[in-house]
């Protein structure tokens, strides 16, 4: 593994299965009475968010607490970002006090690169603008392993606002590279303009590939990041790119639904197929703190530091 996570193009295949295999064994401390190691005892990690977040921030302080890692949580409101320091002078400051790791949520795509040129720390990358957001789809990617058992030869259809989603240009990398067949399907509006360099499949037909979907994952509608209309209403939209419980009926019986969350019920995604036994979305939130786990784990030596801890969590 490379000392950062910046983007899934950091991981060969191995790597990625590193983490799936070091998260599923991670699970395993959640059934335990005392849900911690003490593998990172001693090491600092801080939660660098200058966007507003709940899963995943919470996630990764999940995470790294039950590593037994000192967690600081950093809020760009209230703090000195707020008067206009820059992220570089943020860095020097967490450099200074000697975090070993920070995970950063940013508005601007490449922030968590740049991050990782001014600390000695390891970098996660949290989601960075509309740029990626390697984590969730580690995540995303252990979650399927874990219901159908398998990713390699898995038909997928990532449905929905392509164009804004960190968590769709991850997902399309990251399953790909695990055997995956990945096809997204979208309004042209709501597709970028280089989808054709990226290793998918493109449709606009939801209909026509949900009998043959193993896995269907629809994207929130962003609307905090349109400025232009990029689709008639949202009624329209719903219909033909909405899934509800007819268009559920024809996916095959194995098949589940997921959704990287927060949720617009009623728009993307009706209510009763968020809520039904087909939908991971539930599992995807739990899983994320196992597979963020995993991630700090290995990036911070965890395997040569403290391999027999993980040894006594299985």
């Amino acid at each position: 593994m490379n000392r950062h996570l910046i983007s899934i193009a950091d991981l060969n295949r191995d790597d990625a299965l590193l983490i799936l295999d070091t998260a599923e064994e991670l699970a395993q401390v959640a059934d335990r009475p005392i849900r911690k190691l003490p593998t990172l005892r001693g090491r600092t990690v801080v939660n660098l968010f200058f966007e507003d977040s709940t899963r995943t921030r919470i996630s990764f302080e999940a995470a790294a607490k039950r590593l037994s890692a000192d967690v600081i949580n950093f809020s760009a409101k209230g703090s000195s970002v707020a008067k206009g320091e820059s992220l570089k002078d943020t860095a020097l400051t967490l450099e200074a006090m000697g975090a070993d790791a920070v995970v950063i949520r940013h508005a601007a795509s490449g922030a968590a690169h740049r991050l990782a040129g001014w600390v000695r720390g390891s970098v996660v990358n949290a989601g960075d603008g509309m740029h990626e957001h390697p984590t969730q789809a580690l995540l995303d990617a252990f979650t399927i392993r874990r219901r159908l058992g398998r990713i390699d030869g898995l038909a997928v259809t990532i449905v929905g606002d392509v164009l804004h989603s960190r968590v769709a240009r991850s997902n399309v990398l990251l399953l790909r590279l695990l055997g995956a067949d990945v096809t997204l399907v979208a309004p042209p509006t709501l597709l970028p303009v280089a989808v054709s360099s990226w290793p998918c499949e493109v449709s606009y037909d939801l209909d026509s590939l949900l009998p043959k979907s193993d896995v269907v994952m629809m994207l929130r509608v962003q609307a905090e990041r349109m400025n232009a209309a990029y689709f008639p209403t949202v009624r329209e939209y719903s219909r033909r790119y909405g899934l509800d419980a007819d268009r559920m009926q024809t996916l095959p019986e194995h098949a589940i639904v997921m959704h990287p969350g927060p949720m617009n019920r009623g728009v993307e995604i009706a209510a009763d197929v968020a809520d039904s036994a087909r939908s991971t979305i539930v599992e995807q939130v739990a899983n994320g703190v196992s597979v963020r786990m995993a991630v700090l784990y290995l990036l911070l030596g965890g395997a040569q530091a403290g391999g027999s801890q993980l040894e006594a969590a299985r």
